[in-house]
């Protein structure tokens, strides 16, 4: 047996904390999701510029990380055979360059140039918001960060941010509990104190992250919903009406202010 003074679940989506708290597995959202890493071993010229594109009830995306690296993704709605895929790259790869046919043939390249073991593909799971809203993200002396405790589809590119936020709070919150006047008591009292200071800051903590949270899961799944989308008239309004909209999305929810760390 370990003991503990607080028990922090970063043990990512299928999180046993997370279990222990009350919260459900996290829902499976009928899309899927094929990740690549195209290294060029030279400039691959596409700048700093984010690039997505849209189509069949699909998307592909693409970012370069350096002047030779670029990461991508397509996003696809989930069928029978993914299991099977996601053992697959060379079959992941293929499906990507199949609905590639009306894109660029600089974009082609992209998927072209990238090694079969730099490609990977994974169902994509949330959270649902309500129980984020309703569940304990802490308990007593244990709380959740991360995916463990809200995971998003990767519409917004903010599910390793949001975790980084998380760790700011966390630490603050836990820094001005345990700062308060020290304690007096000895042996099982100041044991007794200890745990109440880390049950204080962990309710601070599951209070400031609650509704950020909420957010930027509900945020996810509607974009992510919006922008792949197959209808005809949702196509419409995205791209007639709401592009403008969504793209300000990404900037607006990476746009945040978590405060800072120290304690003063």
């Amino acid at each position: 047996m370990i003991k503990t003074k607080a028990l922090i679940g970063c043990d990512g989506v299928n999180s046993a904390v997370a279990k222990w708290l009350g919260f459900k597995s996290p829902e499976f959202t009928s899309r899927a999701a094929i990740r690549g890493y195209a290294d060029f071993k030279s400039s691959h010229g596409f700048g700093n510029k984010f690039l997505q594109f849209f189509g069949k009830g699909m998307r592909l995306g693409f970012i370069a990380c350096d002047d030779e690296t670029i990461y991508w993704f397509f996003t696809r709605w989930t069928s029978s055979q993914d299991e099977e895929l996601e053992r697959n790259p060379a079959r992941m790869k293929q499906l990507v360059l199949n609905n590639l046919e009306n894109v660029p043939d600089h974009v082609r390249r992209v998927v072209e140039s990238t090694d079969l073991g730099s490609i990977d593909s994974n169902r994509l799971r949330y959270r649902h918001p309500w129980d984020v809203l309703w569940g304990n993200i802490s308990k007593g002396n244990a709380c959740v960060a991360g995916d463990a405790l809200h995971p998003m589809t990767p519409d917004i590119g903010q599910g390793g941010c949001s975790a980084l936020e998380d760790g700011i709070v966390l630490a603050r919150c836990l820094a001005e509990a345990l700062k308060k006047s020290p304690c007096k008591e000895t042996g099982g009292e100041k044991d007794k104190e200890g745990y109440k200071r880390f049950e204080m800051g962990l309710k601070k903590y599951a209070k400031e992250r609650r509704w950020r949270s909420v957010e930027l899961i509900s945020t996810a799944y509607a974009v992510g919903f919006i922008q792949q989308s197959n209808g005809k008239i949702i196509n419409f309004l995205r791209d007639a009406l709401l592009s403008n909209f969504l793209a300000g999305q990404l900037l607006k929810k990476a746009d945040f202010d978590c405060g800072k760390l120290t304690v003063s």
